[in-house]
């Protein structure tokens, strides 16, 4: 078996990995485990993902180490955010900060860890960006399913659930708020995750699905 500790942003994420993820992974061989960043979550500035992906990667150098962050929201210091624009797609900004993140962690290991280990990788462009890989099970996972029409009003106006934007009244969150203005991210977010199923968002998700794939492979 192959383990992978999962660096997660908050709770949502923590609980999505346990109750999909994980599961999925399983099957494969691959046994991956949570860990909430700073222990706590929230903050997510890079000295905090920094430290823990090193934490982890020395202390269990057999091990795996992945992170599970969003790009929306994303806090202090992350190498390379400057130099990305506002206006590149989704997946240029993803692959220039996980390039350089990976390439700040294998320098702080140094050649006695085994860099391939660490698979740094941030959700484009939010949690809830996944869940609108279906509207309608997602009107039906948070228990307003009369909402179904206008979630999909959304993600018609993008080519994928990950060209949601993050400006700070559009972002995936703030769209579901919007139309669901009592909507709990931890406890609505993962029943309409459930709701959805891990094939059907790894089939509207690109990134994501790219993401997964690596993981599995893990297990090969």
């Amino acid at each position: 078996m192959i383990r992978l500790h999962v660096i997660a942003e908050g709770p949502t994420e923590e609980t999505f990995v346990k109750e999909l993820l994980a599961p999925h992974l399983l099957e494969g061989g691959v046994v991956a485990g949570p860990i909430l960043i700073g222990k706590n979550g929230g903050d997510v500035s890079y000295s905090r993902l920094k430290r823990d992906s090193v934490l982890y990667l020395k202390s269990d150098p057999t091990a795996y180490c992945t992170t599970f962050v969003d790009y929306y929201g994303l806090g202090r210091g992350f190498p390379a955010k400057d130099r990305i624009g506002v206006h590149d797609p989704p997946g240029d900004k993803k692959r220039k900060l996980e390039d350089a993140i990976h390439a700040d962690i294998q320098e702080t290991l140094g050649k006695r860890y085994d860099a391939s280990h660490f698979i740094p990788y941030v959700q484009m462009y939010e949690f809830e960006g996944l869940l609108f890989s279906d509207p309608a099970r997602l009107a039906a996972g948070i228990g307003e399913r009369d909402l179904a029409r206008g979630f999909q009003s959304i993600l018609d106006a993008f080519p994928t659930p990950e060209h949601i934007n993050d400006d700070r009244t559009t972002a995936p969150s703030r769209r579901v708020t919007a139309l669901c203005p009592g909507y709990s991210k931890e406890f609505q977010g993962n029943l309409a995750a459930l709701e959805i199923g891990l094939a059907a968002i790894r089939s509207a998700c690109p990134l994501f699905h790219e993401w997964v794939g690596r993981l599995e492979r893990l297990g090969k």
